[in-house]
């Protein structure tokens, strides 16, 4: 068992949900004219920053709808905006969080090799889910949840030597030789590049009006062979991450669990938006006795290795200690 688990403090920003996928368990996604559509100008986007750093945030999390920018009327906006695709408009939302004090995470969904090179030198690390290398009905409609294809971002993103986040959904139609297969996909691809910094072992929530409403969660029996499994395959310097607002992390940290990602004093799970965000306090009552240390959104091995831009390194160094962790406030 690990000697403590690491987490971050984040602002979780969705700057838009229009998206060009229909994945059959997602109620983030919307269309342009749908209500609750949202598409997050700098204006709105500012003071959420700025109310992130006054509460002690290192880390910004943009999340986009994948190539929403392939949706006409979600063009427009943007181009009235001035910018012609996702990736220039969030470059620009990067250096904003910058001069703000946070250090950028993008998730943008699947990028090629230039999108993830013009975003690289603004942010700390970068993320992608894996979700499976199995061929699921829950994916039918959605062109950029082909395994192929997500992996080509992911080994885009190793040959740029981006710190990267990936991991599994478990519990979407996929069979335990996928999940063994998603797992051991995502290992070679460390083995070639070094740049997987933590592996997200997560559990499918069903959500009401979507096509797998009534599918079922996976056990805590299946979350724990999974953890238990991520941890035999993957390397030991692959944080495994577990979702503490989904899922009771303790069993899971005890089989191998390192990491429970980045959680919000100030902002919901866009995502997962009916389940709460564990306060800080909170997370040590449900580990414990097992010690929790605060992390950046890049993780000590890679602030050594160099793998940030001089763009960020005022900041990295700023809120860094000796050991790569976040320094004490």
């Amino acid at each position: 068992m690990t000697d403590f688990v690491t987490f971050s403090r984040n602002v979780f920003i969705p700057v838009t949900n229009v998206c060009r996928n229909r994945c059959g368990y997602c109620t983030f996604r919307r269309e342009p004219d749908e209500p609750g559509s949202c598409f997050l100008s700098p204006e709105d986007i500012i003071p959420i920053l700025k109310e992130g750093k006054k509460a002690g945030c290192s880390e910004v999390l943009f999340t986009f709808g994948e190539y929403a920018e392939e949706v006409p009327e979600y063009k427009k906006w943007l181009e009235e905006l001035g910018y012609s695709s996702n990736v220039e408009y969030v470059i620009d939302l990067c250096k904003l969080a910058i001069k703000i004090g946070l250090l950028p995470h993008t998730n943008a969904g699947v990028l090629n090799y230039m999108e993830l090179e013009s975003l690289k030198p603004w942010n700390a690390s970068m993320g992608l889910m894996l979700e499976t290398t199995g061929m699921v009905a829950a994916h039918l409609n959605c062109p950029g949840k082909q395994p192929d294809v997500r992996i080509k971002t992911i080994k885009y993103a190793g040959e740029l030597q981006i710190p990267f986040t990936t991991g599994i959904l478990v519990g979407i139609g996929e069979t335990l030789d996928d999940r063994i297969d998603s797992l051991q996909c995502i290992s070679n691809l460390h083995a070639e590049y070094g740049h997987i910094q933590e592996v997200i072992v997560q559990n499918f929530i069903p959500k009401t009006g979507t096509s797998m409403e009534k599918h079922a969660s996976p056990t805590i029996e299946e979350m724990i062979q999974m953890v238990s499994i991520a941890r035999e395959i993957l390397p030991a310097d692959i944080a495994i991450q577990v979702a503490p607002n989904l899922i009771d992390p303790y069993l899971l940290v005890q089989c191998g669990a390192t990491d429970l990602g980045g959680i919000s004093p100030t902002t919901i799970d866009w995502i997962n938006p009916e389940t709460e965000w564990p306060t800080v306090d909170n997370l040590r009552e449900l580990l414990k006795d097992i010690p929790l240390r605060e992390r950046l959104p890049i993780y000590p091995d890679y602030i050594k290795k160099g793998w940030y831009s001089k763009n960020l390194k005022s900041l990295i160094r700023s809120m860094a200690d000796n050991e790569g962790y976040r320094r004490s406030r």
